[in-house]
């Protein structure tokens, strides 16, 4: 079973100092609003409710932590998932955009115990300007970014692989980037990203 299947619901932030100190290994997942980042988190843990998507894009504002137990101490965490609010969504007015500009680039630039990031795509859609903008947030933190490519399944598989290599191409400039499709629904992907997390979080549990 994999490690990520064992996490749970520990807390929702609604600004950065709420967070708990750092701590143990971070893997943040972030992307724009309908880019399928809920039900990729809840597939990846294997649950059906862990992450929830606001029926309204754009309303889910907090950062919510899930955590991972220590299967040597159970009252520790080996490391989190944590889920960031979805961003580019026009119905959200200047003010708020701004504050969650903030928020998302604080996290990204300033939190120490962060390991990696998952950045969500839309297969269909390809790189954004709001993507690349993101993407150049992380660039200086030096993490390691893994790329959905979501709602893979809408596409045959070698217009997969070719939109998974038009996204390195676009991103190759933010650092260390790897890009894979990736469907919840047909479960596109979900070993190697499993794979690639895990490692992030315990490097013991992947070679």
């Amino acid at each position: 079973m994999s490690i990520l299947h064992r996490a749970s619901f520990t807390i929702s932030a609604a600004k950065l100092d709420q967070l708990p100190p750092p701590g143990p290994p971070e893997v943040c997942f972030v992307g724009r609003s309908n880019s399928g980042k809920s039900s990729s988190i809840n597939v990846l843990a294997n649950q059906k409710r862990l992450a929830f998507s606001s029926k309204t894009p754009g309303r889910t504002r907090l950062i919510n932590m899930f955590g991972i137990p220590d299967p040597l101490e159970p009252d520790e965490s080996l490391g989190y998932l944590v889920d960031l609010p979805g961003y580019g969504y026009a119905a959200v007015g200047r003010q708020e955009k701004q504050d969650w500009d903030e928020m998302l680039g604080g996290y990204l630039r300033q939190r120490s115990s962060l390991a990696g990031v998952v950045l969500m795509l839309d297969i269909r859609r390809g790189v954004t300007a709001l993507d690349v903008q993101l993407a150049r947030w992380i660039a200086p933190t030096g993490k390691p970014l893994l790329v959905l490519l979501t709602k893979a399944d809408k596409f045959a598989y070698g217009k997969r692989i070719q939109a998974a290599a038009e996204a390195r191409k676009q991103l190759a400039a933010m650092g260390n980037i790897q890009a894979i499709p990736f469907s919840a629904t047909h479960r596109i992907g979900i070993e190697e990203a499993t794979l690639l997390i895990e490692n992030w979080i315990s490097p013991k549990v992947v070679p």
